[in-house]
């Protein structure tokens, strides 16, 4: 990456401003050691909530709230978020943050356990928004199940799709940049999907079923 472009990528990442509510969500995540999203990502996420107009959503992994936060602050008053995670603490933190936002108890329902097993229990084609950002081993299981769960021209958002630049770097072999590679290159040639590879953060792939 040129200086240009390494500046203007933390600039990117340093523009959103966040208040007390997100700041005291990301210190229970780093006490808890999750990694939050970063600030470019919860921005991406609140606009692509608002531009979908989504109504349901499902993210997998809370962050403790943080990411969880930035889709409510973009989902209308009406929307539902749902957040699966297998750590009952950071669900707890999660609730937290939702609380602290404003969030009406009834916009969000909080799930504790295996995403490999709650995931297949979601009705079909009744979600109009998936995040992603939890055990990268299972993206592939995690991904082909998003696909069931979207309604036609619902999006699919995968956080760290870039593995720390690793996944661009062919010499990069380890286990977890191979399947973030696989993920990426399947969904690229999904004929049921159109997508993106967003710089953003540690990567953000974007995808919308057809």
């Amino acid at each position: 990456m040129s200086a240009d472009k390494s500046t203007s990528w933390s600039y990117a990442e340093d523009l959103p401003a966040e208040d007390d509510v997100l700041l005291r969500a990301r210190e229970r995540s780093f006490e808890l050691g999750v990694k939050p999203i970063s600030p470019g990502v919860g921005a991406v996420l609140t606009v692509l909530a608002a531009a979908s107009k989504a109504q349901t959503v499902v993210e997998v992994g809370s962050g403790a709230g943080v990411s969880g936060v930035c889709l409510l602050r973009g989902l209308g008053p009406q929307a539902v978020l749902t957040t699966i995670d297998v750590d009952v603490e950071h669900l707890k933190a999660a609730r937290e943050a939702f609380l602290e936002s404003g969030s009406p108890a009834n916009r969000t329902r909080t799930i504790s356990g295996r995403a490999a097993d709650v995931l297949p229990r979601l009705t079909d084609s009744a979600y109009d928004l998936v995040f992603i950002d939890a055990d990268k081993p299972n993206f592939p299981r995690y991904v082909e199940q998003a696909i069931r769960l979207l309604k036609s021209g619902g999006t699919l958002v995968i956080n760290d799709a870039l593995d720390k630049d690793r996944v661009s770097n062919p010499a990069a072999r380890d286990s977890t940049t191979v399947v973030l590679r696989q993920v990426g290159k399947s969904i690229r040639d999904d004929d049921r999907l159109a997508s993106a590879m967003l710089p953003t953060g540690d990567g953000l792939l974007v995808a919308v079923k057809k």
